[in-house]
């Protein structure tokens, strides 16, 4: 007899309130509570914390729930930094206190690592920097509200495509942070305004950028009251009129300092975020490496130099890798600017076996890797049959450390030191750095 598939019914979920008690946060900051032995995620709760909640999603291993109420609060709650905290996408923890982020996090790595089998070593002191003002880029969405017929200007909304309408961001570098109300008046007041795509704001060591992405040429008008604007506030300005296409019509070109070295960049490319933290991440790392003259260090997804060129002033060779190719040209730009000849920068894709590369068959006695949060899987086989005396791993993953970390410890590297950086307050990622040794 024939057979008909038959959907199944969309289970319906039980959207009554009902109390549970928070016993702890997950690795992203939401607290986790118990119903019939699952785990409950909700977002905005504390361990020790009483709750009303009520379910939004229901899967076989886990819910997720809205907090409708506290009924008993967390000694560690603190009142949000910022008016727009309920809404805004941007934070997450700004609930919490400062100091009581920090543990939580430095716990939760330690956790993920133990969770994958690796076994405990020393934890170093966090990196801890301000917990206000520390973001030196922010990208701010734009749209023009059919309602009102005003530009909307801000940050996305949490799990919404919606923009929370912003003029002041605690969390933003102060620089960046007194733009806000005057660029959207400006950008308010333009005829093309709909015609804008976003605004990125980066914040270097000789000035404020402004990038602005528009679909449509400006009119005349338009681009005599920005470049005005940028004048008067001697803001370096970018113009994007196409995804791919950068062109630089204001100001001197952007670059940072680290550790005596010029890097130079443009506001699509990649630093980090926290300048203050990005410094201390780059001593330590250099620290930790146990440099001496004679050493030869390879440096994975080196992106434009920010471990390389510090690294180039203290040792024989550095071989950078980066697998975006205009990151390389900028990096070798920048090695040239600096005057460091002992650096070299070669493009490979760093998710695929890259051991028949001619700079792979190189001895390297140190390896540094920082990659995205995917993490290395792709070239830890190659690292370890380098054998380098020293490796040090730059995470923004945990999940993805841990998992990096095993592949080490099986070809005879042992975890010596872990320890977390607090490159973003308020929020619930998690930067950290190991040192593994032979």
């Amino acid at each position: 007899m024939a057979q008909f598939f038959k959907a199944k019914k969309k289970a319906s979920i039980n959207t009554k309130h009902q109390s549970v008690d928070v016993v702890r946060l997950d690795h992203n900051g939401a607290g986790i509570a118990f119903v019939d032995k699952k785990p409950v995620f909700i977002e905005g709760a504390l361990p020790e914390e009483k709750t009303i909640i009520q379910f939004i999603e229901q899967k076989k291993q886990y819910s997720r729930a809205t907090l409708i109420k506290l009924t008993q609060k967390s000694s560690k709650r603190q009142d949000p930094i910022c008016q727009h905290y309920h809404e805004c996408g941007g934070c997450n923890l700004q609930h919490l206190q400062h100091d009581e982020q920090v543990l939580a996090k430095n716990n939760k790595l330690q956790e993920l690592m133990q969770k994958q089998g690796v076994e405990c070593c020393e934890m170093v002191t966090p990196i801890v920097a301000g917990e206000q003002s520390y973001r030196r880029r922010a990208r701010i969405s734009l749209m023009v509200n059919k309602q009102t017929h005003q530009l909307d200007f801000g940050f996305r909304k949490k799990q919404s495509k919606a923009i929370v309408n912003v003029r002041h961001c605690p969390v933003l570098v102060n620089e960046l942070d007194q733009h806000l109300e005057s660029l959207y008046t400006l950008l308010n007041q333009m005829k093309g305004k709909k015609h804008l795509g976003h605004v990125e704001l980066v914040q270097a060591d000789n000035g404020s950028v402004l990038l602005i992405r528009h679909m449509a040429d400006f009119t005349e008008k338009d681009r005599q009251a920005l470049f005005s604007y940028c004048e008067a506030r001697d803001l370096i300005l970018y113009l994007m009129p196409e995804s791919d296409v950068l062109n630089h019509v204001h100001g001197e070109e952007p670059y940072y300092v680290i550790d005596g070295v010029k890097i130079y960049f443009t506001p699509k490319d990649f630093i980090q975020v926290n300048a203050s933290i990005n410094e201390s991440m780059v001593h330590q790392t250099l620290n930790w490496l146990g440099l001496k003259a004679d050493d030869r260090v390879l440096d994975l997804f080196c992106g434009l130099g920010n471990f390389s060129l510090p690294l180039a002033k203290k040792v024989q060779t550095v071989v950078g890798i980066e697998g975006v190719d205009e990151m390389v040209q900028r990096a070798q730009s920048n090695a040239k600017r600096n005057e460091l000849d002992n650096v070299t920068f070669h493009q490979a894709n760093l998710e695929e076996h890259i051991d028949t590369q001619m700079w792979a068959s190189t001895k390297f006695t140190k390896i540094l890797l920082d990659p995205a949060r995917a993490g290395a899987a792709g070239v830890m086989q190659t690292v370890a049959k380098l054998k380098p005396q020293t490796v040090v791993y730059v995470s923004c993953n945990p999940a993805t450390l841990a998992r990096d970390s095993q592949l080490l410890i099986q070809h005879g590297y042992k975890l010596t030191r872990l320890g977390m950086l607090d490159m973003f307050p308020h929020t619930g990622h998690l930067e950290s750095m190991a040192l593994f040794e032979r």
